[in-house]
């Protein structure tokens, strides 16, 4: 199993970040955010759809809505946002189809996947993101590439 990381230090290098995001992506189309709230799950989230060709105007929190369909701009592919926070169970998301969307090919963005854990495929690829109390610096950390 691959690990890789990518600091953040400053918001300027959000972009940047999620630029080199994507070229660690490779066939994976999962991806798990962990992190605590606040931490910058959906900004990350944003800049990585803006990455992938997505309009960045569109690219929003789906907090409300738990999901979020985006289309790239440059490839056509469908990229799903997920907010899980609101759910209460696995039957939740199961009854929202989740595991469809998972399995679908497309890449999925998924922000709170602790509540639907027992869905994600084998090959999801975890995204451990960590604020550093004393510079507000962040890491990513990508697990299972």
């Amino acid at each position: 199993m691959a690990t890789e990381t990518i600091q953040i230090n400053t918001p300027a290098q959000l972009q940047q970040a999620a630029e080199r995001f994507v070229s660690l992506m490779g066939d994976h189309t999962v991806f798990a955010f962990y992190g605590p709230m606040g931490a910058g799950k959906t900004t990350f989230i944003r800049h990585l759809a803006q990455a992938l060709g997505v309009d960045p105007e569109e690219a929003n929190s789906p907090s409300f809505s738990i999901i979020n369909e985006y289309r790239s701009d440059t490839t056509a592919e469908l990229i799903y946002h997920f907010d899980l926070y609101r759910l209460e169970s696995v039957d939740e998301a199961e009854d929202i189809g989740a595991q469809d969307y998972f399995d679908s090919g497309a890449v999925c963005l998924i922000e709170w996947p602790e509540r639907a854990e027992e869905l994600l495929p084998d090959d999801t690829v975890r995204v451990d993101l960590t604020v550093d109390p004393d510079t507000d610096a962040r890491t990513l950390t990508l697990s299972n590439l």
